[in-house]
């Protein structure tokens, strides 16, 4: 009889959880945020699902806005919100679970240029509970951004 499985090496965040990617596309194709959403490279071997926000619900001087989601196997994840303004500035965060040497394995990009990390305590890290989190943020967001007019 075979003991549990090993842990993945502390280095990796393993292989695209595909079926996680497929999950939250059909939640983000319901969602009244998003026009779009597509998987790259594509809907058979997807490693990115890309959501596009409707550029409507912001206001003018914000003329795109993205979320790129990356899942794997091991539980890690990476989803990078991304706002392009009409100067051509970017205001960008990312919600992370992965491997590394600057902060404990989930932590949190800050805005406006992702390049400050801080430690991250969310109440669960299942993929529907963190999308939760992150739609409020960029809800949130939204209605700051209205509330700066």
């Amino acid at each position: 009889m075979s003991g549990p499985p090993e842990d993945p090496p502390t280095h990796s965040t393993g292989p695209p959880d595909r079926q996680t990617l497929r999950l939250l596309a059909r939640h983000l194709s319901s969602e009244s945020l998003l026009v779009e959403t597509a998987f790259d490279p594509d809907s058979y071997e997807p490693r990115l699902l890309r959501g596009v926000l409707d550029a409507g619900r912001y206001p003018d001087s914000v003329t795109a806005a993205r979320l790129d989601i990356r899942w794997f196997t091991t539980g890690d994840f990476s989803i990078h919100y991304v706002e392009v303004h009409e100067d051509g500035t970017r205001w960008e965060c990312r919600w992370d679970r992965h491997p590394n040497t600057h902060n404990t394995r989930l932590h949190f990009h800050e805005p406006p240029s992702a390049v400050e990390v801080a430690d991250l305590d969310l109440p669960s890290l299942h993929p529907l509970d963190v999308y939760s989190t992150v739609l409020a943020a960029i809800e949130d967001r939204i209605e700051t951004l209205w509330s700066a007019q």
